[in-house]
C-alpha cells in the first residue's frame, strides 16, 4: 500500500473542534493522513509533507500593523505557533493551503497586512456568516485556482470579518467577491501556496471544494 501523504493541520486545541474534524475527514478521504497542531499537540517539521493553516479566532493587530485598540477576540499563544509553522513550512517548501485565518496569517507573515473589520466597508454583500455556500466568488482566469476548481465562479460560505488588505511578498488575487475584497491568494511563482478566505472543509461534499484539499495532497505526495 502507497505511503499517505503527512498533512498537518492547525488549529485550536478544544476536543471538539468542527474545523479539525472536517479537515481530518476530507483529508483521509484525498488519500492523506491528517496530524493535528496546537498548543496542545506537537508534531514534528520532519513528519511532514504538506500544512494546512486553519481557520478560527481573529489575527491580533500587533502582527499586521493594525488598530492596538481594537477589540479582537485573538488568541496570542495560537497566532504565535500558527507564524512558526507557516515560517517552517516555507523554509522547507511545503505546500501550503491557508484556510480563512490561515490565509489572513500566510499574507501577514509574507509581509501583507489586513483589514481589521470589513462590515462597514461592504457595499454589495452582506456579512451573514454561514456553513452553507450562500457566497460568489469571481476567479482569475488562468489562474491555478481556477484550473483547479474548473470554474469561473464559485459559491462558497462566509465566517470572517477580517480580510487581505495589502499583499504580502509573492502573492497574488486569484478570486474577490462582490466589494472586491480578496477572497483567495496563491504564489507568483508557482510555488504550492494557496490561501483562501472561505472554509473548504466543510464544503468537501462540493468536488470544486474537495479540490483543495486534492491539490494538496497532490504536491505532498511529491519527491
Amino acid at each position: 500500500m502507497a505511503r499517505r501523504p503527512r498533512i498537518g493541520v492547525t488549529g485550536n486545541a478544544r476536543r471538539w473542534a468542527p474545523g479539525w474534524w472536517c479537515s481530518w475527514l476530507v483529508l483521509l478521504w484525498v488519500g492523506a493522513r491528517p496530524l493535528r497542531i496546537s498548543v496542545k499537540h506537537n508534531v514534528h517539521i520532519e513528519e511532514l509533507d504538506g500544512l494546512v493553516i486553519g481557520g478560527g479566532s481573529d489575527i491580533a493587530p500587533e502582527h499586521y500593523g493594525g488598530d492596538l485598540n481594537r477589540q479582537v477576540r485573538a488568541d496570542p499563544a495560537r497566532d504565535e505557533l500558527e507564524i512558526a509553522w507557516i515560517q517552517r513550512g516555507l523554509s522547507h517548501n511545503l505546500p501550503i493551503l491557508g484556510i480563512c485565518r490561515g490565509a489572513q496569517l500566510l499574507n501577514v507573515v509574507l509581509g501583507g497586512n489586513l483589514y481589521g473589520d470589513i462590515r462597514e466597508l461592504r457595499r454589495r454583500t452582506h456579512n451573514r456568516p454561514g456553513l452553507m455556500p450562500t457566497k460568489r466568488v469571481e476567479l482569475a482566469s488562468g489562474s491555478r485556482l481556477q484550473e483547479l476548481v474548473e470554474r469561473q465562479r464559485l459559491r462558497v460560505n462566509s465566517l470572517h470579518h477580517q480580510a487581505i488588505r495589502d499583499l504580502g511578498e509573492g502573492l497574488r488575487v486569484v478570486a474577490r467577491d462582490r466589494d472586491d475584497f480578496v477572497q483567495a491568494v496563491e504564489a507568483e511563482d508557482g510555488r504550492p501556496l494557496l490561501g483562501v478566505q472561505w472554509h473548504p472543509e466543510y464544503l468537501a461534499y462540493l468536488p470544486a471544494q474537495r479540490a483543495l484539499f486534492r491539490w494538496l495532497v497532490e504536491n505532498a505526495d511529491r519527491d
